[in-house]
């Protein structure tokens, strides 16, 4: 292959504030600094939360897989976000302590661990750092103290940020629309549908668990006001990359970049709003999980954790892989017969992973520089790699890139030392944890298991002998009652046997 053909592909992502797939590059050269919404912690994050971070873990390891170094925030709400998006009602980490009689600071810790928990099952790599939002309270206060006089407003509820104060607001959700945004807390005094709160004040003769002496009361701050003050306290502005849903898109994400015009241009840069400075340089957002009923909310009630579909005998990687075989960008459909595909295709891969294994036992296995891997890997692989490259450099085309690493698995003739050196590399932008995986961490034991596993292979023993004695009456009422408890009975194969899931 021609010296040409191995350029790298240069790495393109879509920015929703453009509508356009562009080269990217990151402001300091070879350091992409990245801020991502992280969870409100009033309740466990459904997998269609979920989706988000796997998005964004794909992200961050395509920054990697170019050869850049990261620096990836994730921020947790821990007061300030309303029951509604679009700044209306009660905030959510105080209502969820009324409702379950605990304290705010409790309900935030055990659902900030099991959001980590989530993060760790998927195989997403750690932030960089976790920003807590009551800890940057003080630094809301001086944020909105600088821009209070030129673009707030104060009423008896608290400090409002006035959006015709900034010019092309709501450029991000496409534009300006009084009507979408009627939706917004219909506060009495309020100059436009659109102006959302700074700062809530605690209404008379009510004291809330969360806060704050301000120059306009004792209140706690607004949630789109704590995004802009975390990411530019650890990131600075202009910074790379900034994640989300796609339902930030509409106001959470609009209001954060008007609050970035008014902080930049009171803080010595005039023309900096006008000249489009948003505060992140990439916007991006992921489309929604949905189900059959339609898009997963936790206000409907009912919703799918990661928890539950672990207890019902899923491993969690599989959700991952389902999440990457549809593009980020586009609307992924869950339900229980995707959801097992996703598994059956991870189980396959896994297999194929651990037969290549074994043919090369007694060797570790890590994934090299690209660079090394274009100079010594084998001529039949070489094109598998650069087509890998160009998928996962083409705004994250997973759809594209997945099938490439079945490619891999099954190539013939081809040293299997280098068909996992470059299996490995592919896994470290997949994340999919192939060279650790084995079928057997892949056979989770539902919560509702009728039989133990020592049971199962007692039963199987008690069949082994039915069979050697030509018994296949007893050895098929064996195989029976273990598919009536929940076993699938696999005959001829090592593993023996495997949960039957109850997903349909």
């Amino acid at each position: 292959m021609s010296d040409d053909q191995h350029i790298p592909a240069p790495l393109r992502l879509f920015n929703s504030l453009t509508r356009t797939v562009d080269a990217f590059a990151p402001v300091d050269g070879h350091h992409a600094r990245v801020y991502s919404c992280g969870p409100t912690v009033y309740n466990y994050a459904h997998i269609g939360n979920l989706r988000a971070y796997v998005f964004t873990d794909t992200l961050r390891r395509t920054l990697l897989w170019k050869g850049l170094a990261v620096t990836h925030i994730i921020n947790i709400t821990d007061v300030g976000h309303l029951t509604s998006d679009a700044d209306a009602g009660d905030d959510k980490m105080e209502a969820a302590a009324r409702a379950s009689a605990k304290s705010i600071w409790d309900i935030a810790a055990h659902y900030t661990d099991a959001f980590k928990s989530n993060i760790a099952d998927l195989n997403i790599i750690a932030p960089s750092e976790w920003t807590v939002a009551t800890d940057y309270v003080p630094q809301m206060i001086a944020f909105a103290e600088k821009i209070a006089p030129d673009h707030c407003y104060e009423l008896d509820s608290g400090l409002y940020f006035d959006s015709s104060s900034v010019p092309d607001y709501g450029a991000l959700a496409g534009g300006r629309d009084d009507a979408a945004h009627a939706r917004i807390d219909p506060v009495a005094g309020k100059r436009n549908p659109s102006d959302f709160a700074i700062w809530r004040k605690s209404p008379p003769g009510e004291q809330r668990q969360m806060e704050w002496d301000s120059p306009w009361g004792k209140g706690a701050p607004g949630w789109h006001l704590e995004c802009s003050v975390m990411s530019q306290a650890r990131l600075g502005q202009p910074f790379d990359i900034h994640t989300g849903g796609i339902d930030h898109r509409e106001i959470h994400h609009p209001n954060e970049i008007a609050q970035n015009q008014a902080f930049h241009a009171c803080c010595g840069d005039p023309g900096a709003a006008a000249a489009g400075f948003t505060g992140a340089r990439w916007w991006m957002h992921n489309n929604f999980l949905v189900d059959r009923q339609g898009k997963m909310s936790k206000s409907k009630g009912g919703f799918t954790t990661l928890f539950s579909l672990i207890d019902a005998g899923v491993h969690p990687i599989a959700y991952r892989l389902l999440c990457l075989g549809a593009h980020y960008r586009s609307e992924l459909e869950f339900s229980a017969d995707n959801l097992a595909a996703a598994l059956t295709r991870l189980k396959r891969l896994v297999m194929g992973v651990e037969g290549l294994k074994a043919r090369a036992e007694g060797v570790t296995w890590q994934s090299p520089r690209l660079d090394y891997l274009r100079a010594n890997l084998h001529p039949r692989l070489t094109p598998l790699l650069e087509q890998f490259d160009a998928a996962i450099a083409d705004d994250l085309m997973t759809p594209r890139a997945l099938p490439l690493l079945e490619e891999v698995i099954a190539m013939k003739k081809v040293p299997v030392d280098e068909k996992l050196c470059l299996i490995a590399a592919f896994d470290a932008a997949l994340g999919l944890n192939l060279l650790t995986l084995t079928r057997a961490d892949l056979r989770i034991q539902p919560k509702d298991a009728q039989i133990t596993p020592e049971e199962i292979e007692a039963d199987l023993e008690r069949r082994t002998v039915a069979r050697a004695e030509k018994d296949f009456a007893l050895s098929d009422e064996i195989r029976d009652a273990l598919i009536a408890r929940g076993v699938e009975v696999m005959d001829g194969d090592p593993l023996r046997w495997d949960w039957r899931l109850p997903l349909s």
